[in-house]
């Protein structure tokens, strides 16, 4: 009988979280030294590593009344003409016309019925250069199995051994018989989950002196969450996208850090808070005690999880203090944030709150994620995740990538999204918004570099 494989608990939010306008994949653009290759070449490129990834020839599966955890199943009618597209931008393409072509990609849902992934060759820019605008959805990976995704597909030596493409055939079809027992099964193993989750409290907190610092934690950021809040940032959004990117070195970032301490996550969500005061300033809607609150996502993976094709984060909410005109003190201010949350093992308790959210009937747990993304709240104006890429180069068919820039969804009621992704010595910084609610996006963008250049080290 085939093997049963069911999303967990964070992998199923992600896929029942998704509704009109809010399509909930992650992606990039990749942008590659020339020649372009054939859109057979690089079909034929991917296919050669789809062994690597099993799950890209999976489809889900749910259950009646979503009674059971999704399951991932082979596909039947896989082809991947239908994972790996094509379109030529009027050469010579920019910048701008790459950004345009993306956020009408991006705002596309991926089709349901087949593997949630996408890879689209474009090609015409300029410079002879050329990229790859890849898609995949949230319940398959996060951000940081996303990066380890991309060094698998691609290679990281220009003479890299091409591989061939290898014969296969879906696993047979799963009976209603065997989803029915299969899914009673994995409602039966609760109290096996629930000692789980037991150990994993006692061994986070370690102890009751632990546990007095999570609750001392706990209390401060009660408080942080007192703080008015830009909630003009947040409202309904449509089915269309803005994307735009900027760049910035890992050597500036770093420099700053050195001159003041903390890590290098402190200094780039002090430069997005910058960036924020002067939109906000720009629109009339600055006050003081303001803050733009944004949701950080942590990464839990451990070094032996590299490669795991899941969602394996949790998260903290940060308050970007927007009305502090000084640089140095927001840095200060979201640096005594951070430490307390990593001091308190704030993060954790997302953690644990998702596995025991495991425990509920997923009927309850798909409501709930759709909840969660459609009433409106004022306690999230924006999503601010940082993902490390590779410090060496990464090829395809022998051409370098020159640069990769990070796409990440915006929520039901949260208009605008931050990543940011480093390769080499560059950090690149996506920001995506809603077309009609943030045509100021490029202020934003633009406010990132501006907000940098206002660090002085030594000052």
């Amino acid at each position: 009988m085939p093997t049963m494989e069911r999303m967990n608990t964070l992998d199923a939010e992600f896929f029942f979280a998704e509704h009109d306008h809010v399509p909930l994949h992650i992606g990039s653009v990749a942008v590659f030294e020339g020649p372009a290759p054939s859109h057979a070449e690089l079909i034929k490129a991917f296919e050669a590593k789809l062994p690597l990834v099993p799950r890209y020839r999976q489809v889900v599966r749910t259950a009646p009344l979503n009674l059971f955890r999704p399951l991932w199943v082979d596909d039947d009618n896989f082809e991947i003409t239908n994972h790996v597209r094509h379109v030529d931008l009027p050469a010579p393409g920019g910048d701008e016309e790459v950004r345009e072509l993306a956020s009408r990609l991006f705002a596309q849902p991926l089709d349901r019925t087949r593997p949630l992934w996408e890879e689209w060759l474009i090609g015409g820019l300029a410079g002879g250069r050329w990229a790859i605008l890849s898609k995949i959805h949230h319940c398959m990976v996060d951000g940081v199995g996303g990066t380890d995704l991309m060094t698998m597909v691609f290679d990281t030596e220009p003479d890299a051994q091409r591989l061939e493409p290898v014969p296969w055939s879906p696993a047979p079809s799963l009976s209603a018989v065997s989803l029915l027992t299969g899914g009673v099964a994995d409602l039966l193993g609760w109290p096996a989950r629930q000692l789980v989750v037991a150990r994993m409290l006692a061994g986070r907190f370690g102890g009751a002196g632990g546990l007095l610092g999570y609750g001392r934690g706990l209390a401060r950021s009660a408080q942080w969450l007192a703080k008015p809040s830009a909630s003009i940032l947040n409202g309904p959004i449509g089915p269309r996208r803005r994307w735009a990117w900027t760049t910035t070195s890992l050597a500036e970032v770093k420099q700053i850090r050195s001159g003041y301490g903390g890590t290098v996550n402190d200094v780039l969500l002090a430069v997005i808070a910058g960036a924020f005061r002067e939109l906000l300033r720009k629109r009339g809607e600055l006050t003081s005690d303001l803050v733009v609150r944004s949701l950080v996502p942590v990464s839990i993976r451990s070094q032996n999880e590299r490669g795991v094709i899941t969602n394996r984060v949790t998260a903290v909410l940060v308050n970007l203090p927007v009305s502090e005109p000084d640089p140095w003190q927001r840095l200060t201010l979201i640096r005594e944030q951070m430490d307390t949350f990593k001091r308190t093992s704030q993060a954790v308790s997302a953690e644990i709150l998702t596995s025991v959210l495991g425990f509920t009937v997923p009927i309850w747990l798909a409501l709930g994620s759709r909840v969660a993304f459609t009433v409106p709240q004022p306690l999230v104006q924006t999503v601010v995740t940082n993902v490390p890429g590779p410090r060496t180069p990464l090829f395809i068919l022998g051409r370098k990538m020159a640069g990769g820039y990070p796409y990440v969804p915006i929520g039901d009621r949260v208009r605008i999204s931050i990543a940011i992704f480093s390769y080499l010595d560059t950090f690149a910084i996506g920001v995506t918004g809603d077309y009609d609610a943030a045509p100021d996006l490029d202020d934003l963008v633009a406010g990132i570099g501006r907000a940098l250049a206002r660090f002085t080290p030594g000052e």
